[in-house]
Formats: C-alpha cells, structure tokens, sequence
C-alpha cells in the first residue's frame, strides 16, 4: 500500500512537470514572436520615414538593389546649386542631359560649385553620370536641387554626360544610369511610370537624343526596368 502511494505521487509529479515545460515554451513562443513583431514594426516605420525625408540607410532591409559605385563630392550649401531645403517626397527620377558634349562627370559637378561664387543663375543635380559611367553625387537625397523646375521639390535629378551633339548616351553611361535608377526605384517604391525626362516636366528639349528618339527612350527606360526586376 505504501510502495502504490508512492507510485501515484510520482506520477502526478512527471505530470507537474510535463505541464511547467509546457508552459514555459509557450512562454518563450510568445516572447520569440512578440520581439520578432517589435523589430519588424521598427523597420517599417523606419522605411516610411526614410522615404518621407529622402534619407537613405545601408542598414535599411526595404532597398534589395545593390547602390551602384558612386563617388560623393557634395556642393558647398549655397542658395545658387545647393540651397539645403529639404526634399519631403520622391515621385519621380528625372533624367537630363548636360548640354556640353564632352565634358566629364567632375566638370559638371565642378560647374554648379562655382555658381556659388558667380551667382550665374541657380542649377544643380543630384547625381552626374560620366560618359565613362561615372557617377558623382551632388546633393544629399533629403534636399532639393535646381534642375526641374516645378517638380524640384517631389523628384531626384540625374545629369547625364554625352560625347556628341546628339546627346546620346556611350553604353558605359547607359549602363551606369541603369543601376543608379533601379536602385532609387527600389529605395523609393517607385515604378517605370515613374522615370521621366525634363522634357516631360516643362518640354524643354532635355534629354535631347531621347526626345528627338522617342524609341530610343522607351529602350532605355525598358532596360532600367528590366535590370530592376531581375535584381528586386
């Protein structure tokens, strides 16, 4: 009689036992799953105030796209090419062209530094493409630059070197252009709609071979895309 109380209470101990483990893992369930949600909540928040601001973040998990190669020699703050008003919104990448033929990415770049000096007139962009694929970064993504007119302040403007008088892009431009604008597609969510030229803004001839080339454009604008969907 005593060996089968004995037997009884070790039964209903296991039992015990069975059920605390049960219950701590249902614990630690819990806390895995409600630490997981806190993190993933922080990064969309971030990710919607990133793009909010302009800002951009290596750490952020919402660009796949990997940032193409680009050296940043940003403008003097000045209110000729660089004024630092701040950039709220992207919803468009603007593509222009530089209207130098031969002219490199740096003299370019060099050209809106020295309006701070002349007070010529008021131009810049954000990023200038070499004909060697070069890719300069002028302004800061959460500012404005002077490139678009009325749209200065929703867009991204991207100065495009050519070799000749037509304007055209060299394949080494076209390919550097392609996977700086995907990568801006991919950091700010938007679509191919969403890659214009000046010349959609105001009509001004700009970019000129891709205006005077309307087949030439949607080429180009179905390259950036495809290189986005094969990379996203």
């Amino acid at each position: 009689m005593l060996k089968l109380k004995k037997f009884k209470k070790s039964k209903h101990t296991k039992q015990f036992y069975k059920r605390l483990i049960g219950i701590l893992l249902i614990i630690i369930c819990c806390t895995v799953l409600i630490n997981a949600f806190k993190a993933r909540s922080l990064t969309s928040s971030f990710t919607v105030l990133s793009r909010l601001t302009g800002q951009t973040s290596s750490t952020s998990t919402s660009a796949t796209i990997v940032k193409p190669s680009i050296t940043e020699d940003l403008l003097t703050p000045n209110k000729y090419s660089r004024p630092q008003t701040k950039l709220k919104k992207v919803n468009s990448i603007v593509i222009h062209y530089v209207g130098n033929p031969g002219s490199t990415a740096q003299a370019n770049r060099d050209y809106f530094e020295s309006l701070a000096e002349s007070g010529d007139t008021s131009a810049s962009s954000h990023f200038v493409v070499g004909t060697d694929g070069t890719i300069i970064q002028c302004i800061p993504l959460n500012e404005i630059s002077y490139a678009s007119n009325n749209r200065n302040s929703d867009t991204i403007s991207i100065e495009v070197c050519h070799p000749k008088v037509d304007g055209k892009f060299t394949t080494d431009t076209c390919n550097a252009l392609t996977k700086l604008v995907a990568w801006l597609l991919d950091t700010y969510d938007l679509s191919k709609d969403d890659i214009i030229r000046h010349y959609d803004v105001t009509g001004k001839i700009c970019p000129k071979y891709y205006v005077d080339h309307e087949d030439a454009w949607e080429k180009l604008k179905t390259q950036v895309w495809d290189y986005y969907q094969k990379n996203k």
